[in-house]
């Protein structure tokens, strides 16, 4: 039982790491894209934002859910009972 928590642990470790740091690489090429496009065409400055806005949100709402899922697997793993 002890290894099935340790390997869970471990599991949900890599699963958040990656995921921050998926999201966190990203969103630093959607804001350089982002600022590239404004500097290139600077009358499209609020379609740019608004579309960025809404990527963000998305992923912001990806997170969340993969935080519920951590935290179901760590109260209520299926491999211990």
């Amino acid at each position: 039982m002890e290894t099935i928590l340790s390997t869970t642990i471990s599991a949900i470790g890599w699963m958040l790491g990656l995921a921050f740091l998926g999201a966190g690489i990203g969103l630093g090429i959607l804001g350089s894209k982002a600022a590239e496009a404004i500097g290139r065409n600077p009358e499209t400055k609020s379609d740019v934002i608004q579309g960025i806005m809404t990527v963000a949100v998305v992923l912001t709402v990806l997170l969340l859910l993969l935080f519920a899922f951590v935290f179901l697997l760590l109260y209520f793993n299926p491999l211990i009972y």
